[in-house]
């Protein structure tokens, strides 16, 4: 795991006019484990789909996330689901459990520049959670997987999209993550990345595949603090 050891200063940021934030696991920490609630449906959707028993459904969700970036991915190459409908019942959800974030909605609101959410969820999810967040207003645009045409992240064909659509020059733009993979493309393409790691790097509910190592290339900032990180780049200026 690279370590916490790379703090940003204005100077590194002064160029960034495009602010790019995945959404889950990102712009709120991952104790709050909002996804737990998505995991939950999703193994359900897959027990009931398939009438599998809830550890062969659980599997197989995973599996499918790990081989094509979202388990709706996998569902759609493999069992031709209803987009749509999956993406209702997987995000219904409660999100009251999402905090209230006003320091990190006024270090956004900070930055110079665009900000947009990026997303393998939907739009009304990154609504919803932003919403809850108290940072919704400040965003410029969500791109979702439906504008991605339900192809997710780490495909670059998406980034493509993303990146057509609004016009994102790569060379002023950087990308915060929770998943290191996803990070790849943005840095081939020239832009800063940030990766969002849990408090103490506990992994608790992470995948081996989802964790960075010293060995991942395409990261250029860790941080377990997106709100303390933000603040550094503005507060410099």
């Amino acid at each position: 795991m690279k370590k916490l050891d790379r703090l940003p200063t204005h100077a590194e940021f002064a160029h960034v006019t495009d602010w790019v934030f995945d959404l889950d696991n990102t712009l709120y920490p991952h104790h709050v484990n909002l996804f737990a609630q998505i995991d939950r449906n999703m193994t359900a959707y897959v027990a009931e789909l398939l009438s599998l028993e809830p550890a062969e459904a659980k599997k197989l969700q995973k599996e499918y996330y790990r081989d094509h970036g979202t388990t709706l991915q996998g569902l759609m190459i493999h069992h031709g689901v209803d987009p749509n409908d999956f993406l209702q019942r997987a995000h219904a959800i409660d999100y009251s459990v999402v905090p209230a974030d006003p320091a990190l909605g006024e270090a956004i609101k900070a930055l110079p520049g665009r900000k947009f959410i990026f997303t393998n969820g939907s739009v009304h999810h990154a609504e919803m959670t932003a919403r809850a967040l108290g940072i919704l207003d400040h965003f410029d645009d969500i791109f979702d997987i439906v504008a991605a045409n339900f192809v997710p992240k780490p495909a670059g064909d998406t980034y493509d999209k993303f990146m057509s659509l609004h016009r994102v020059d790569t060379r002023n733009a950087v990308m915060f993550e929770d998943l290191p993979r996803n990070l790849l493309v943005p840095k081939a393409l020239g832009m800063k990345t940030v990766l969002l790691v849990p408090h103490n790097l506990e992994y608790e509910f992470a995948e081996a595949w989802e964790t960075s190592s010293d060995a991942d290339e395409q990261i250029d900032y860790v941080t377990e603090n997106l709100t303390g990180f933000l603040q550094r780049i503005v507060a410099q200026a």
